[in-house]
């Protein structure tokens, strides 16, 4: 009688605790936001909440014509930013470890950058009436890129209304996010140069990542792979 072979063992590994309770990643458009947060999010088993750019009815036209169009589309985001801090201090409350690939105040920057000095006063009148208060991340994940970067991985997903960018807006957009986060002192920050970094295709380099989020101890901190900045 010939014994039946053994079936393989299937091992679950156990999922491994989020050293935070909130972690935001942040970042121009192109530079692996949600992508990022998607990774993290498998590693340390959190519930993710994402931007919905998809639900503003006025983004494509603001891409095509980012003056007319501005104010509309920002307080499209500004209507959609409070309904997810509501979700985010639900969340919050239960205990749900989350992470995001927004931060609540980064309508700010759009908004700054794109209206014109009037509307965006409007906009903060607006605005203002519109936010929720809601808790702070334990900590800001801020992916940076240059413009050349950020340009060519946006042609290379090839998101129809993406492809409208121009250049000029783009190299802005990067400027005015190291802005932000140079005065941005709310939560710790851990800047990320994502240039050469690529912890969605490498393994190696999500360990990488993954460290030193997980060791992170001051309130403001930079990663470049193959340095200890």
């Amino acid at each position: 009688m010939t014994a039946s072979p053994l079936a393989p063992l299937t091992v679950t590994a156990p999922a491994m605790r989020p050293p935070y309770a909130y972690l935001a990643i942040e970042g121009p458009i192109g530079v692996g936001k949600t992508s990022l947060a998607t990774r993290l999010a498998e590693r340390w088993s959190m519930q993710t909440l994402f931007e919905r750019p998809q639900d503003n009815p006025f983004l494509e036209r603001f891409y095509r014509d980012t003056a007319r169009y501005a104010l509309p589309a920002q307080l499209s985001f500004a209507l959609q930013r409070t309904q997810q801090v509501q979700e985010i201090a639900a969340l919050h409350a239960a205990g749900t470890s989350l992470i995001t690939d927004f931060i609540t105040q980064k309508n700010d920057i759009f908004a700054r950058l794109t209206l014109k000095d009037d509307e965006w006063q409007l906009y903060r009148a607006l605005s203002a009436r519109l936010k929720a208060s809601g808790p702070a991340p334990d900590l800001v994940v801020y992916l940076q890129a240059s413009p050349e970067v950020l340009f060519a991985r946006i042609q290379k997903r090839a998101v129809p209304m993406e492809l409208q960018i121009s250049d000029a807006y783009l190299r802005a957009l990067c400027d005015a996010y190291n802005q932000f986060f140079y005065h941005y002192d709310r939560t710790p920050v851990l800047t990320v140069n994502a240039e050469y970094l690529n912890p969605l295709e490498s393994n190696d380099d999500l360990a990488l990542l993954v460290e030193r989020i997980e060791t992170m101890r001051g309130r403001k901190e930079f990663f470049v792979k193959g340095t200890s900045l």
